[in-house]
């Protein structure tokens, strides 16, 4: 014979599965705040040692300037011998010979290429310069964005094109020039810089946006094919920060100078931050950690409301931007 519950019973049975998912919901949530506060403040992330001995190489690209060039001079302090590949033979040069004095111990090579350019002659000399060594890092740091933010229709072709052969084809291109140089060892890191112009769709900024979003699943596939060569991929997921192309010369705590940056990537190798949901992924910077959090772990990379928020902001520094370059060409007429 059957129980019968009668009405009370047959309503508890739904309410304890809302009880039961609400648990569930809060537990997930809170464990996610603790993983981000704790990968954010609290853990260290892997030794560059773990990726090869100091006298083995790490290849720079986009080394000349930026956060590319503070890269180059922080691998050195660590004792890793460096290619510098960037498109300014003179500032090349400058760095390799700051590099020397402050590290007498560090060889330097250099490798001036225009990456717009997808020369096949390019990538034949860095392979020629990688001949006979133990690469252990690749940091993929060479980039482009545009000029000021416009609408995807009025995009120069020029620009367009830059942008993808620069952070598509060059950071593919390149790392699959260096990785036969890093395969032999069964260890190694590749480190890619990515953007929040590509974690979220960025309008008036449609074309990096796209580049960036697009390095993302290149990353997340390469590290799966390379784990079993014990060769780790780490995308970043870098906001603002003093640099030429964001043309952000003061720091404060939600931009951080490159110094600053590249310092507390280097220390957090292999930890999400608030990059919630991406593997094979991290925002090494605190406030960038917070931000991030905000973004994939609340409000959803694709929110509508997000997208709205971009937009906005980056029509308004299209405004000043035009404002701007209409009162220095008026400064320019009265001089002359």
């Amino acid at each position: 014979m059957g129980i019968d519950l009668g009405p009370l019973g047959q309503q508890t049975v739904p309410s304890a599965a809302l009880i039961g998912l609400g648990a569930i919901t809060a537990v997930s949530v809170l464990f996610t705040t603790l993983r981000v506060i704790l990968s954010t403040f609290v853990l260290p992330g892997q030794s560059l040692s773990k990726y090869g001995p100091k006298g083995s190489w790490a290849v720079v690209t986009g080394s000349s300037d930026g956060i590319g060039r503070e890269y180059a001079l922080q691998l050195a302090k660590k004792g890793f011998n460096l290619i510098l590949v960037s498109r300014t033979a003179s500032k090349l040069e400058s760095l390799a010979s700051e590099i020397k004095q402050a590290s007498p111990n560090v060889s330097t090579k250099i490798l001036a290429m225009d990456f717009s350019q997808n020369r096949d002659s390019d990538y034949a000399s860095m392979a020629s310069l990688l001949q006979g060594k133990q690469v252990s890092i690749l940091i993929n740091n060479v980039g482009q964005s545009h000029s000021i933010p416009v609408m995807f229709a009025e995009t120069p072709l020029n620009e367009m094109s830059n942008i993808i052969n620069i952070n598509c084809l060059g950071t593919l291109r390149a790392t699959q020039t260096v990785l036969p140089s890093m395969l032999p060892n069964k260890k190694g890191l590749v480190l890619t810089m990515g953007s929040f112009g590509g974690l979220t769709p960025t309008p008036l900024l449609a074309t990096y946006s796209g580049s960036k979003a697009f390095l993302q699943q290149w990353s997340n596939a390469l590290a799966s094919e390379l784990a079993p060569h014990r060769i780790e991929v780490f995308f970043v997921h870098s906001y603002l920060v003093t640099s030429s192309m964001s043309k952000i010369r003061r720091s404060n705590w939600q931009v951080p100078t490159e110094r600053s940056f590249v310092k507390t990537t280097l220390s957090k190798i292999g930890r999400r931050g608030g990059s919630v949901g991406y593997t094979h992924s991290g925002t090494p910077y605190w406030s960038h950690a917070l931000v991030a959090a905000v973004i994939t772990g609340i409000l959803g990379p694709m929110n509508s409301a997000l997208l709205s928020f971009n937009r906005k902001m980056h029509v308004d520094i299209r405004n000043r931007a035009l404002k701007k370059a209409e009162r220095d060409a008026q400064k320019s007429k009265k001089s002359t």
